[in-house]
This record gives C-alpha cells, sequence and structure tokens, in this order.
C-alpha cells in the first residue's frame, strides 16, 4: 500500500454503547477496535522515518514498529514491543490522554485525523487477555534482597514489575483498602474496567511480589522500621490525591459539599452518598468529567458542570467530554464560584460571576477575568469542586525526606534519589498531578536507578 492509498482511509471509530443504555450501568463505555476495524487503522500509519509518535510518548513506545506488527497480524509480537517500554499498556491504552501525546505528534493530525495509536496499543493489550497470553515477562531466580514501593499506582507497579523480573524481593504498601490506587478509586469502571488492573495485580503475584493494602506508611509504620526490616532500598510513589479547595467561605463546613477525589473514591469503593438530585461540579478536567458521569449513573438526573473557560480549552480528554456531552450533562463555560449558599448548614446553592478571557497566563492560555455584574445563582443539593490535586508526603517524623514548598518530594532529576540516599521517589509525587504514561516513566527510571543502588553501582 502506498501512501496516497494510506492517506485516503478515514480514522476509523471504537464501538461505544448506546448513551441512553450507559447512563444506567457502569459498563465500559467505549469497546475499542474488533480486529477487522484495527487492522484497517494500522494502513494508515505512515511508517515514518523520524516518527514524531515516538518522541510524543513519555514511555517512548516504539510505535511504528508495533503498529507494522499490527499489520502483519503478529498480535503478540507487537504487543512485547510495546512491553519493551511499558509496563501496563492495558491500562496507559485506556486512560493516557494518547491525544496530547503520541497521537497529537502524528504527522498525519497536520492534515487531517491522526492515527489511532492509543485504540492500538488497547486491541494489543485485549487480544493477549482474550487470548489468555502471558502478559508478563519471564521470572528470575529471587536474589534474596528486598525493595519496599509504597503506593500500588501506575509508578508503583512499574517499578515492582521492573525490580521483580531482576530478582528482588518486592513488596507493595498500599493505604487503600485496595490494589491500584487511584486507578481503582480515582477512575470509574466505565474507562478503566477492573479486570484490566487485576490482570496487573495476577501478573505481579506471578513473580513473587508481595502486596499489603490497607498500610499507611507514616501511620501503621514508617520509613526506619521498613529500612530495619531489611527492605534495601524504598520508593514513593503515593501519588497526588488531596483535592484542592476553591477557597470559599463555608466550603469545609457546609454540608453537600465535597471534594471530587473523595467523592469518586467513596463511590467507586461501593459507598452510597444520598445528599440530593441537584449536582453542580466545578473543573473542567477529567475528574471533573468522571465526578458528572458518575453521578448520572448514581440516579442523579440534574448534573451540571461549571468551568470558567471555554470547551475548547477544558484540560480533559475530547473523547470525556464527547461522552459527558451524549449523556445529558449540562455544561456552563466561561463562571466561576463566588459564594456558597446554605441554610441551617445544608448547601441551597452556589454564586457564580461570568468570566472573560483576558492576557494569556504562565500555562500559554488565557486567564479569565470576572465581569462585574454578572453574578448568578444556581440552585444544588450537592457541590462538588474538581479543580486540581496536591500531593501529600509521608508523614514520618523518623526520617526527614526534603520536600518543595508545593508538597513533592526533592529528587535528583536523573536518578529520581531523594535526600536520603536509599529512598527514591516518582510519579505524581514529584510531579505533581500528570498523566499515567509520565508516572510509567519515572517508575521505569526509579527502578533502574534502586538496581544500580543496590548493587553498589551508585
Amino acid at each position: 500500500m502506498n501512501v496516497k492509498e494510506r492517506l485516503a482511509i478515514p480514522r476509523q471509530k471504537p464501538r461505544e454503547l448506546d448513551p441512553e443504555e450507559r447512563i444506567n450501568n457502569f459498563d465500559e463505555v467505549c469497546k475499542g477496535f474488533d480486529e477487522k476495524t484495527a487492522l484497517l487503522e494500522a494502513d494508515r500509519c505512515l511508517q515514518c522515518r523520524r516518527p514524531l509518535c515516538v518522541m510524543g510518548c513519555p514511555i517512548g513506545n516504539d510505535i511504528p514498529r508495533f503498529i507494522d506488527l499490527l499489520h502483519q497480524k503478529k498480535y503478540e509480537a507487537a504487543y512485547w514491543v510495546i512491553r519493551e517500554t511499558s509496563s501496563m499498556p492495558s491500562v496507559c491504552g485506556r486512560v493516557c490522554p494518547y491525544e496530547f501525546q503520541c497521537e497529537g505528534a502524528c504527522i498525519r493530525a497536520k492534515k487531517d485525523a491522526p492515527v489511532a495509536i492509543g485504540m492500538l496499543e488497547r486491541f494489543l493489550a485485549d487480544w493477549m487477555i482474550i487470548n489468555g497470553k502471558n502478559l508478563s515477562l519471564r521470572c528470575v531466580k529471587s536474589n534474596g534482597i528486598k525493595a519496599a514501593i509504597i503506593g500500588s499506582g501506575p509508578a508503583g507497579i512499574t517499578v515492582a514489575h521492573s525490580l521483580a523480573h531482576k530478582g528482588y524481593d518486592c513488596t507493595i504498601f498500599e493505604s487503600l483498602p485496595v490494589f491500584g490506587g487511584m486507578l481503582s478509586v480515582g477512575i470509574p469502571h466505565y474507562r478503566l474496567p477492573r479486570n484490566i488492573i487485576g490482570a496487573e495485580l495476577y501478573a505481579l503475584q506471578q513473580c513473587g511480589v508481595n502486596v499489603r493494602t490497607g498500610v499507611t506508611v507514616g501511620k501503621d509504620l514508617t520509613l526506619s522500621d521498613l529500612h530495619e526490616q531489611g527492605f534495601a532500598a524504598v520508593f514513593l510513589g503515593i501519588g497526588a490525591y488531596e483535592s484542592q479547595r476553591l477557597g470559599l467561605e463555608g466550603e469545609t463546613e457546609t454540608r453537600g459539599v465535597m471534594s471530587g477525589i473523595d467523592y469518586l473514591a467513596q463511590m467507586l469503593s461501593g459507598h452510597e452518598i444520598a445528599l440530593g438530585d441537584r449536582v453542580v461540579v466545578i473543573g473542567g478536567g477529567n475528574v471533573a468529567i468522571d465526578v458528572a458521569r458518575v453521578a448520572l449513573r448514581s440516579g442523579w438526573k440534574d448534573v451540571t458542570i461549571v468551568y470558567r473557560r471555554t470547551r475548547e480549552e477544558m484540560p480533559a480528554a475530547p473523547m470525556e467530554v464527547h461522552h459527558v456531552d451524549q449523556e445529558g450533562v449540562r455544561l456552563i463555560f466561561l463562571a466561576a464560584p463566588t459564594r456558597i449558599l446554605s441554610r441551617d448548614g445544608q448547601l441551597t446553592g452556589v454564586e457564580f460571576v461570568r468570566m472573560d478571557l483576558g492576557e494569556e497566563d504562565e500555562s500559554g492560555r488565557r486567564s479569565p477575568q470576572p465581569v462585574p455584574g454578572s453574578e448568578f445563582i444556581l440552585e444544588a443539593d450537592v457541590l462538588v469542586p474538581a479543580v486540581g490535586q496536591k500531593s501529600i508526603p509521608v508523614y514520618d517524623p523518623t526520617v526527614k525526606v526534603e520536600v518543595t514548598p508545593r508538597g513533592t518530594y526533592v529528587v535528583d532529576p536523573v536518578t529520581l534519589q531523594t535526600s536520603v540516599e536509599w529512598i527514591f521517589a516518582g510519579g505524581d509525587t514529584v510531579l505533581g498531578p500528570k498523566t499515567v504514561a509520565k508516572a510509567v516513566c519515572q517508575g521505569l527510571d526509579a527502578a533502574e536507578s534502586m538496581h544500580r543502588y543496590m548493587q553498589g553501582l551508585i
């Protein structure tokens, strides 16, 4: 097939559940590509001599090579090309913002639609699971050296996977009662089915990784305890799970106000939250979108998202914005909350002011400015701020690990070693809230540095 023929193929669309059907359950909305569609989409790849998509991938996946093997129907070989750099393609293929990463760099995006790289990655990972293939490298004999991983999110899973396959005895300590960190309690089932996370856990356990849930380091045991128990190195991958506040009076004490992260964690852990019918969500990222869509599926029919910028500037994945639109959530743009309204301590509404976009801020986006006299009120039973997360470092007076003013760990930019030589850190707890792929990338770097440290090479 020549270039002209490849360019003539339109971008393929994945199968999706009908909006009226899906708002009544938590089934996975996007069903991905079938074999025929995946092969047709693979034909769209131009196999560039200078593949910009690889440069756009935080992990550096060899995208042209795995797509070429997929094209040849060598699915298992294609999967293992991805596994050369990625520890969890089944997860990344679903939740990575590939529109802004690999696909955003695809040369085809300059004139039409980029190759659906994320969907092709997902197809290969799902093909492996459906066909009962082994998802992990062959285990190696233990070298008797122990390593501790704090947090079972993408960075922690990656560190444990990499070190276990080098022969280290790894133990993951997770404060939540479930494995997966925010993958399990921060991303709804309709975007990331729990059997996918379960497959990652099974692959780790097959190589002897011990997972201890419900253990909070800094409370149930200290970093010093871990060192004294013989763990030669420790990785801190605790993520960014603390919600940022709006800064409005009454935000913390008014009943009916709860953060997006807390709401998702409770709902996705099986707890029922019955606070009323009218839900107002503040924010434009994936957490705000997820809160709104979970609220719909939980029976709250009057759900509104308010964002202070425009639709085009929403940081949420375009597909998620499209889905929330289809499902009937009301979207209000260019408005910001100014006051919480309550009666006898119970939320009754939220006052907003219209916004106008002014000069560009440090992020390169135009900064929202309030329009005087444009205030309006939305009645609400529940207010869910979803305006960002921050990292809270492990509280441990026995070991002082240096942190930045914003609560992230200070690390060597190459080795990810902290101010304590046997402690390493990576993912959101170093970068702040970022993507799964970036957390995986840091997990790979940290694992290599921990290996070198435990072998006396650094």
